[in-house]
């Protein structure tokens, strides 16, 4: 028996998450790869996602998928159009919350290719037919295989449906994290132990740096938006569609009913973000003690007033000449494409107005532009002066910092043999992992990108 594991992507950068864990029992070589996402906002994505897999789809059996974020399913269609055949395995709402995200990535990259003068990267049949592969698994119940392994999903606490994915074969327990939450969350449970772990396959976005706590970061979002309205301006907010957004949404309704802050209104300038909001009404029994017992005393807690929901192109553009002081939510979280760089296009050159970072801003994007001061931008082919303020508050992040990561992994610290730190950017990895050695003792390593790793026998 034997048990490899190589990382295809997700190594060395925060997005494109694909890893390919590989199960032999003497007489058959199963392969499972574990998420499928796109390479984002770095100069070189749009080509690295073009390469070869780094291996034959066609040879692989299943795929499981943490999460519905688009780093880690923005690649499935690219892999059913290039021979996967298998089945694809994650919970209820994250095949839900996929499906929404991916018919939002074929348009984005037909538009994408259409500027390049290329061929799209995939297109409307593969997603279609990725769904046809698709099945689900609940949470907390051990789901047993033909090839002698079997699974068991614990709550990541990231996103909606997201999950830590548990491979149990031959004594061992192998967890792939995803993204895990920024613990304690406004919406959802926490992040659940991970005790009996062998081996960690775990993110590293914020490895190397904390973030505000949770009484600071509501505080911190009142006080940003009464200075926007002292000054008559406009604060937008760069949010991805999926959690972000709903989270954002959540805090706003708590700030606004306290009275914190005068009612002024809020819009949600994204048809995605409006969709994945449905799902999360819907799936309430996932969200945490608190959140549960406001929405049971009848506090609709995704509604306030003044709120609006656009969806047409000509109501977002009608946004702009509405009157200030406003709030603008739009996506993309990382301003690389999406509505927020038309509103950023307009409200950047105006000290009067904010752009509040609420999450990760990838290397090369215009987030991480605005968050390293950059005095110009480039939207759209035009060079932007930034005379807006900038601010930004990591504890909406829904990642762990570097504290809650090294406390997470310490509920495994009696059994782990090997944690293998990933998906962050070199600096934040090779920080999370000495970081690891030296506070719980425990081998951890940052692995490199297509080297086979073999798991103890």
């Amino acid at each position: 028996m034997s048990i490899n594991l190589t990382f295809c992507s997700g190594v060395g950068s925060v997005t494109g998450a694909n890893f390919l864990f590989e199960i032999s029992n003497g007489e058959k070589n199963t392969k499972i790869l574990v998420d499928c996402g796109l390479i984002q906002g770095e100069k070189t994505a749009q080509a690295e996602n073009r390469e070869d897999f780094g291996y034959d789809p066609a040879e692989i059996d299943m795929l499981f998928i943490t999460h519905a974020h688009l780093d880690h399913v923005g690649r499935i269609p690219k892999l059913v159009k290039e021979g996967f055949e298998g089945v694809i395995y994650s919970t209820a709402e994250t095949m839900a919350l996929a499906e929404l995200i991916l018919e939002d990535a074929v348009s984005l990259l037909e538009k994408e290719a259409t500027n390049e003068g290329i061929l799209p990267l995939y297109e409307i049949q593969d997603m279609k037919k990725a769904f046809t592969l698709w099945k689900t698994i609940p949470y907390h119940t051990e789901t047993s295989f033909p090839e002698g392994f079997s699974v068991y999903l614990r709550d990541a606490g990231h996103i909606l449906g997201s999950s830590m994915i548990q491979f149990n074969y031959d004594n061992k327990k192998i967890v792939f994290t995803g993204d895990l939450g920024n613990t304690p969350t406004p919406l959802l449970k926490d992040t659940e132990a991970i005790t009996g772990a062998d081996y960690v396959i775990m993110e590293s976005v914020y490895g190397d740096r904390n973030h505000e706590s949770k009484d600071e970061r509501r505080g911190k979002l009142a006080e940003i938006i009464k200075d926007v309205i002292q000054k008559s301006g406009t604060l937008v907010i760069p949010a991805f569609s999926l959690e972000r957004t709903q989270v954002i949404l959540y805090e706003l309704n708590k700030i606004i009913e306290s009275k914190s802050i005068p009612s002024i209104p809020v819009y949600v300038d994204s048809p995605l973000a409006t969709r994945i909001t449905e799902v999360y009404k819907s799936s309430t029994y996932l969200f945490n003690k608190i959140a549960q017992e406001e929405i049971k005393q009848g506090d609709d807690i995704f509604s306030f007033p003044k709120l609006s929901f656009t969806v047409s192109v000509q109501e977002s553009k009608e946004i702009d000449h509405s009157k200030s002081p406003k709030i603008i939510l739009a996506g993309s979280g990382m301003s690389i494409g999406g509505r927020v760089v038309h509103h950023e296009e307009i409200y950047l050159p105006d000290a009067k107005n904010t752009i509040l970072l609420v999450g990760y801003q990838t290397l090369g994007s215009v987030g991480r532009h605005l968050l390293e001061g950059d005095k110009k931008v480039s939207i759209h082919g035009n060079e932007i002066p930034v005379r807006a303020k900038i601010e930004s508050i990591l504890g909406y992040s829904s990642h762990k910092d570097s504290d809650h990561l090294v406390e997470f992994v310490s509920t495994a610290k009696d059994t782990a043999k090997k944690i293998f730190v990933v998906m962050g950017e070199p600096k934040a990895s090779l920080f999370l992992a000495q970081k690891i050695r030296d506070n719980l003792g425990l081998e951890a390593l940052y692995p490199e990108r297509l080297k086979k790793y073999q798991f103890q026998q």
